[in-house]
């Protein structure tokens, strides 16, 4: 039986919680604000913003809160199908 999806988010997870928090604060909008662009730029794309609020959720409670209902409609969806 294969490994959940998330479970290979958590050692990207842990690689970003050891960056100091400003940094972490940096990389997170730029990749929201990134992702956001990505329905314009084709380079871009909309897989930044789930990275984005990864990288986020450790620091903002919005964050978490967002990323884990991302999760959760993951979850949701792949078992749909």
């Amino acid at each position: 039986m294969p490994k959940p999806f998330y479970r290979r988010f958590k050692p990207v997870a842990r690689a970003f919680r050891r960056l100091p928090s400003a940094a972490r604060i940096a990389l997170g909008l730029l990749l929201l604000v990134g992702g956001v662009l990505g329905i314009a730029l084709p380079i871009l794309g909309l897989w930044m913003i789930p990275l984005g609020l990864l990288v986020l959720s450790p620091d903002f409670t919005w964050a978490r809160r967002g990323y884990l209902s991302l999760l959760l409609w993951f979850r949701r969806r792949r078992r749909a199908r």
